[in-house]
C-alpha cells in the first residue's frame, strides 16, 4: 500500500526529508534508525501484550522507508549500497514484527496455533523476498504473487491495531491466516515462474518453436 501511494506519501513527508538534509542527517542514518524503531516497537511492546502501543510506535518509523529514498534523490547521492542497506534492513524489520507477534502468542496471547502462524508468516515472508532476489541475481524475473511486502506490512499493522482498539483479536487472527496462506502461495508462484523461465532457457529457440 505504501508503494501504491508512494507519490502522495512522498509529497506529504517532503518537509521532514528537507529538514533532515538541512541538519546533516544522511539517508543511511534514517534507514538504520527507522529499522531500530520498528524492531523496538515489535520486540518490546508486542511481547508485553501492548499491541496498540506497538503498532503506533512501529507506524511512526515505517515511513522512514519512503523518507530515506526521497532524501537520496533530493541530494543526488543515490548509490547501490544505499539500496542494498535499505532492502536488507527491511527484511530485519519485517521479521521483527512477526517475531514480536510470535512472542506475544507465546506469552500473554497464549496460543500455540497463532504462535505457529506468526512463525509461518515470518519464514514465508523472508523466503518470498529471497526467492525474488535470487531469481533476479540469476537473470530471471520473479515479481509475481499475491503477497507483496507492503501489503503484508500494512495489513498486519492495521488489523492488529484495530483489533486492539475495538477488542476484536479475531481481526489479527484472520489476517495471520490470510498472510500465512498468501505468502506460501507467493513462494510457490515465484518458484513456478522461475522454473518455466529456466526450462525455456535450456530448451533454447528450437524448443520454443
Amino acid at each position: 500500500m505504501l508503494e501504491r501511494f508512494r507519490a502522495f506519501w512522498t509529497k506529504l513527508l517532503n518537509p521532514i526529508a528537507q529538514l533532515f538534509i538541512k541538519v546533516g542527517i544522511s539517508a543511511d542514518t534514517v534507514t538504520l534508525v527507522g529499522t531500530l524503531g520498528v524492531c523496538t516497537g515489535a520486540l518490546v511492546f508486542f511481547p508485553q501484550g501492548k499491541l496498540l502501543t506497538g503498532v503506533l510506535f512501529i507506524t511512526a518509523f515505517v515511513f522512514s522507508d519512503l523518507i530515506d529514498g526521497h532524501m537520496s534523490r533530493l541530494t543526488g547521492k543515490t548509490n547501490r549500497f544505499g539500496a542494498f542497506l535499505d532492502s536488507t534492513l527491511d527484511r530485519i524489520g519485517d521479521g521483527a514484527i512477526f517475531a514480536g507477534l510470535a512472542l506475544y502468542f507465546a506469552g500473554p496471547g497464549d496460543s500455540k496455533l497463532y504462535l505457529a502462524l506468526s512463525l509461518i508468516c515470518l519464514v514465508m515472508g523472508s523466503v518470498t523476498s529471497y526467492a525474488r532476489a535470487k531469481a533476479e541475481g540469476m537473470g530471471f524475473q520473479a515479481k509475481v504473487g499475491i503477497a507483496e511486502r507492503s501489503d503484508r506490512l500494512v495489513s498486519i499493522l492495521v488489523m492488529t491495531g484495530l483489533g486492539a482498539i475495538f477488542g476484536l483479536p479475531i481481526l489479527m487472527e484472520v489476517t495471520l491466516w490470510a498472510l500465512a496462506a498468501a505468502s506460501t502461495v507467493t513462494v510457490v508462484q515465484r518458484v513456478w515462474v522461475v522454473r518455466r523461465q529456466a526450462y525455456a532457457e535450456v530448451a533454447g529457440p528450437e524448443g520454443r518453436n
